[in-house]
């Protein structure tokens, strides 16, 4: 007797995007790894909540040294970090890395350097404008009129990205990603909640949680608050966190966030 169908699947099966954090791992000892995580974190114990984490490899791909990544994943856990995956290593450093139980993540993308806060505009070929172009030539002292078409590439803007507009608080654990363009906020953005963006953050509230802008290597992104008072702040992965404390003059207060080089910058708001 045949078994009867099931009325609805039991499961089903969706690509999805996560924006990740990246640990770029700069040494394989791990007693110095430890040793500077406590010192990055130790004095921000509610920094993390069980984020998923990616180990990055790629500083240490072409000397291939060993990792020690089974010995690792605790101490990432002790300070509320939840590694899933590994990315960038040499065959061998991405085989540990299995063994530990990690998934292979795509390699990273490139320099973020290489990016900039304007997309390149599309070039469109011998479809936009065509233009005649008579040509007398003269041939045997007869003059022959010769009609030419000449094809010419003209720029055409990328579409825009609409900005994603959020009017309701964001509570403990809520996350909202603005893809490829600009996030803006019109309430709290509560302690441990995060809002990322590939472009700028604006928040017209108090922004307690984490804000993280240029999520894709826009090194031109900013982070704009009407009351700074965020856990950690980011653009284009350099961040700072509550481990530096804000100054008196922008704490609390309306301010912007922006990278100059390698290092975040936090200045008032000019009205």
């Amino acid at each position: 007797m045949p078994l009867p169908a099931l009325a609805k699947s039991a499961f089903d099966l969706k690509s999805t995007a996560w924006t990740l954090t990246a640990l770029r791992l700069q040494s394989a000892d791990l007693a110095t790894l430890v040793t500077a995580l406590d010192q990055r974190f130790g004095d921000s114990p509610g920094l993390f909540d069980n984020d998923p984490l990616v180990i990055d490899l790629s500083p240490l791909r072409e000397a291939d040294e060993a990792v020690d990544i089974a010995g690792l994943l605790p101490q990432l856990r002790r300070h509320h970090l939840l590694p899933i995956a590994a990315q960038g290593g040499s065959p061998a450093q991405m085989a540990a890395a299995r063994a530990a139980g990690l998934a292979e993540a795509l390699d990273a993308a490139p320099d973020a350097g290489a990016v900039t806060s304007t997309a390149a505009p599309a070039v469109a070929r011998e479809v936009e404008v065509r233009e005649v172009q008579v040509v007398h030539e003269i041939v045997r002292d007869v003059v022959h009129e010769v009609v030419r078409e000449v094809v010419r590439e003209v720029e055409v803007p990328a579409p825009a990205v609409p900005t994603l507009v959020v009017d309701k608080p964001l509570r403990s654990g809520q996350r909202v990603y603005a893809r490829g363009g600009d996030l803006v906020v019109l309430a709290v953005v509560s302690f441990g909640a995060e809002v990322i963006a590939d472009g700028n953050i604006h928040v017209y509230a108090p922004l307690r949680g984490r804000a993280i802008a240029g999520a894709r290597g826009n090194t031109e992104a900013r982070i704009f608050s009407t009351c700074l008072e965020a856990q950690l702040v980011a653009i284009a992965g350099i961040y700072r966190t509550t481990e530096t404390p804000l100054p008196a003059d922008v704490l609390g207060q309306p301010a912007q966030v922006w990278l100059e080089g390698e290092k975040i910058i936090v200045e008032p708001l000019k009205a």
